[in-house]
């Protein structure tokens, strides 16, 4: 019985840890609108958020990856200075820039593409294996298509709204300001279209760059680090030496910039290399839509965002194309240990067919030997 719990639980860390990051990456998503509502520029966000990462990071990726932390070499620096551009630089300032022209939950929705795109792309690299004839990958295909078609419901069919008291005030309050243009509407959503692509390539990229320097920690300090390098010389460009933009005071500016910075740009990159490395980049982005439901919900409580039939409609799509994403994994990875048992028995026969063989030579070569006598 401890035996199968103990199975039971190494089975389910891996899902518990992107449930676990989903959560984190919904909270940021809440203060960083909040933040970027308070006039802070999303260029400088950025920097802080990786410099906070690079400070909490690096001293355990010294100490922990002291004995796996592999030589660096050109081709690894060359990666690291691509996977720091894609993600920290391109992925969040795009992200941030398209959630500026519409809404948190909006933003969280729009992220639902990433499992499509990293699973085209993972198969395309043959990162990810599709046999169109096999249940498990039709499964993949068919969840992936779900999570996609349920985004879209939320973000194109609002429906009624559902009147929630501890909505109605904050609500009134932005119907005042007035509506979201559908101009800003789509200038938003390329923008996060544009970010989800530079992120599944970052996802894709990570996973291959984890075999050649398979030490998370350090891998994560290193990403940080150029990240805030490069994303300095960013906001440098785009703030035209505005130095008013990088002064930050006690509140929700400081408090986005430091929680982002340890959970999501560090901790969330360790938590996916980990998690990535025995159950791949697909797993894991599976799992984004849950970040857009829990965003739906706790913006409507924090930034008073009306929440729609439609984006509850939508959001119960995704939950069943999530489910059979889940479901054909865990088949990939249930087959995967069945053919690796397989070689060893077929082995052992062979083993033993050998060994038959030479006692029955021995046997053969003894009576020769014998009847010579």
């Amino acid at each position: 019985m401890n035996v199968q719990i103990s199975q039971w639980c190494v089975s389910a860390k891996p899902f518990f840890a992107v449930v676990f990051l989903q959560f984190g990456l919904a909270g940021m998503d809440i203060l960083s609108k909040a933040a970027l509502n308070q006039g802070m520029s999303n260029y400088v966000l950025v920097v802080y958020r990786h410099a906070v990462a690079t400070i909490v990071i690096a001293p355990f990726a010294l100490i922990f990856d002291k004995k796996v932390r592999p030589k660096m070499t050109i081709p690894i620096f060359a990666k690291l200075m691509v996977l720091s551009l894609l993600e920290p630089v391109i992925d969040q300032n795009l992200y941030f820039l398209g959630m500026k022209y519409t809404t948190a939950t909006f933003a969280a929705a729009m992220c639902n593409i990433l499992p499509a795109i990293t699973f085209v792309m993972a198969w395309i690299l043959r990162l990810e294996k599709v046999k169109i004839k096999s249940i498990r990958s039709q499964a993949k295909l068919v969840g992936t298509i779900a999570t996609v078609g349920g985004a879209m419901i939320m973000t194109l069919i609002k429906g009624p709204i559902l009147e929630l008291f501890w909505v109605k005030e904050r609500a009134n309050h932005q119907q005042q300001r007035g509506e979201i243009s559908l101009q800003h509407t789509i200038k938003g959503s390329i923008m996060i279209t544009i970010g989800c692509f530079s992120w599944a390539c970052f996802m894709i990229l990570q996973a291959i760059t984890l075999k050649a320097y398979p030490a998370e920690l350090s891998l994560t300090a290193w990403i940080c680090l150029l990240g805030t390098a490069e994303g300095t010389v960013l906001a440098l460009v785009m703030e035209r030496g505005n130095a008013a933009v990088w002064s930050i005071t006690w509140g929700t500016k400081l408090l986005a910039a430091v929680y982002s910075g340890i959970f999501c740009s560090g901790l969330a990159y360790y938590i996916q290399g980990l998690v990535m490395k025995d159950k791949g980049p697909v797993f894991v982005t599976a799992f984004s839509p849950l970040s857009m439901v829990i965003v739906a919900i706790m913006s409507s409580f924090i930034l008073g965002e009306r929440l729609y039939f439609g984006r509850i409609l939508g959001a119960g799509v995704i939950i069943v194309g999530l489910y059979l994403v889940v479901w054909g994994k865990n088949k990939d990875g249930n087959s995967s240990s069945e053919e690796l048992k397989l070689p060893t028995k077929q082995t052992r026969e062979i083993e033993a067919n050998k060994m038959e063989s030479l006692t029955i030579e021995a046997s053969n070569s003894s009576a020769l030997q014998n009847e010579q006598k």
